[in-house]
């Protein structure tokens, strides 16, 4: 029975850290996007986020999005510094048509630094890609 169920593989979608300057508050934040790499929307975006690691952990936070259209990107969230030393995890659920996808993406403890940032695709910037 189990050998019969279809998970199809996440494909051309990024969850990144994105290092960013705050003019409100004049400091340099990291806020986390969803990039859709892939030549179709995603519909129905269910996005749960969490952070833990041994005892501590935070909040669970969940966000969606109506649409998130081909070759585009959307700010999640705010990661706060103290919570950048813990497993930050966003498990990502949508459809794509008829088909409903589901990815749990991880940034492991202390990962998110300047010096791990690549040139994300969609973005014209540098970010902390998750794994």
């Amino acid at each position: 029975m189990k050998k019969d169920i279809y998970i199809p593989e996440v494909k051309d979608v990024y969850v990144a850290a994105v290092r960013e300057f705050n003019t409100d508050f004049q400091s340099h934040d990291w806020n986390v996007y969803l990039i859709n790499d892939g030549q179709v929307p995603l519909e129905t975006v269910l996005i749960r986020s969490e952070g833990r690691k041994g005892e501590q952990m935070t909040a669970e936070f969940r966000h969606s999005l109506p649409l998130l259209p081909p070759q585009s990107y959307a700010k999640v969230e705010f990661l706060e510094d103290s919570v950048l030393k813990l497993n930050n995890y966003f498990t990502v659920t949508y459809f794509l048509g008829e088909t409903l996808y589901d990815k749990r993406f991880e940034f492991p403890a202390d990962c998110i630094l300047e010096d791990n940032a690549v040139d994300l695709p969609v973005m014209p910037t540098q970010g902390v890609l998750a794994r």
